[in-house]
């Protein structure tokens, strides 16, 4: 049996990560106005921020179509795959597994589709841990199992640096936005369920990013950490925070893509690791 891995780009996985491990990556789309652009194809992630910075509205994401990933599994088929695990972004916060769902029982082939539960680096995460294993020549059956355990065991927090995307996408007023940034507020995000909840709230971002550590500190044991930024100027210290708890010499850093920096905003900070099972 050859299984393939499919995903779609809320992963943000780098270009050298898919091409290695054969992953295939279906893409969202990010418009902004009357302007739309496929993820990581037409809109890089610098281009992105550059644009998220001049653009007064809040961009919007559209999932992929069922069409996308039915060519995206054929592809996969005629390729000589004989199973396909397509794990995607939390289906509580995009319609991306719907689209997958869809595509797949459009196919008369071994297509499961599992939800991660999870974003960015969560994601990305689960994906390359199916992958290797798919490489490795695991069964659909044990990399779904597997994909499960790692969505159970996956934690994913962000510190963001400004409330103006939460204001853009009408989550906080303007007058609440306003006072937020004048008192410095830093909300922090726990995406560890698949959904936005708030974690807490630091006065400055030092606070916030030494919060981040302290989180990490009180899980001990930990996998797979990732650290994902927005194009923070300071990630480089805020390693050098995350150094003081855990060994971060294999951590992998990038940046998070359209998909979540859409909400997250410029400079936003986050990591995503897995528990021991």
């Amino acid at each position: 049996m050859t299984v393939r891995i499919v995903t779609d780009s809320a992963c943000d996985l780098r270009g050298s990560e898919v091409a290695e491990l054969g992953i295939e990556v279906v893409p969202l789309s990010i418009r902004f106005g009357d302007d739309e652009y496929t993820d990581r194809e037409q809109l890089s992630v610098e281009e992105f921020y550059r644009l998220l910075a001049e653009s007064d509205a809040l961009p919007e994401t559209a999932a992929p179509s069922p069409g996308q990933f039915a060519a995206a599994f054929q592809r996969q088929l005629d390729g000589g795959a004989t199973a396909i695990v397509c794990i995607n972004l939390s289906a509580a916060i995009s319609a991306t597994m719907q689209s997958a769902i869809t595509a797949a029982t459009e196919i008369d082939a071994d297509i499961r589709v599992v939800d991660s539960e999870s974003l960015t680096a969560g994601l990305g995460s689960i994906v390359l841990g199916a992958a290797r294993m798919a490489a490795d020549g695991a069964s659909a059956d044990e990399i779904v199992a597997a994909a499960h355990s790692m969505s159970e065991r996956t934690h994913v927090f962000g510190a963001l640096d400004t409330l103006d995307n939460l204001k853009k996408g009408g989550r906080i007023g303007g007058a609440q936005a306003m006072l937020g940034s004048m008192l410095s507020i830093k909300p922090i995000l726990d995406l560890s369920s698949g959904e936005v909840e708030e974690a807490g709230k630091q006065r400055t971002r030092k606070k916030s990013l030494a919060w981040m550590r302290d989180n990490l500190a009180s899980f001990g044991e930990i996998e797979n950490l990732a650290v994902m930024h927005g194009e923070a100027p300071d990630v480089d210290d805020f390693m050098a925070l995350l150094a003081e708890v855990t060994d971060v010499e294999d951590v992998r850093v990038d940046k998070i893509g359209a998909v979540i920096g859409t909400h997250g905003g410029p400079r936003v900070m986050g990591y995503a690791f897995q528990v021991p099972a």
